[in-house]
């Protein structure tokens, strides 16, 4: 994983971790990596995967079960959440960069249609 300067590192690990929950990497009840089995994968201090694991924890997304480790929330809704609250920063950051490059909305629109279009008819080939 390569971070980014510009924002701070637990926050791009809790991207990580929730990306991996919402696609089904880690699945509700799985046991995440320890603190220090993630520093030595990610090759950081281990505070901040602490620091993550805690806020992850706030938000209801991991639970600590005591001399057992952490796991992945089972609310489904919890993570229903985090998948729609990912898209509508992915959809955010897209539609900024579409208007600053001075498209209208129609415009963004046609766009987005003749890309599913085209990606559907990819997927049935």
């Amino acid at each position: 994983m390569e971070f980014d300067n510009n924002l701070p590192i637990y926050i791009q690990i809790m991207y990580y971790i929730k990306k991996q929950i919402v696609t089904g990497q880690l699945k509700e009840g799985d046991k995440i990596p320890s603190v220090r089995e993630l520093a030595t994968e990610l090759q950081i201090n281990p505070n901040t995967v602490q620091r993550t694991f805690q806020e992850l924890e706030r938000e209801g997304i991991v639970e600590t079960k005591r001399g057992m480790g952490r796991y992945v929330t089972k609310e489904r809704g919890k993570i229903m959440d985090i998948k729609r609250e990912m898209s509508k920063e992915l959809i955010q950051t897209f539609l900024k960069g579409m208007y600053s490059l001075g498209f209208t909305k129609e415009e963004i629109i046609n766009v987005i249609t003749g890309a599913v279009e085209n990606n559907q008819s990819r997927e049935r080939e």
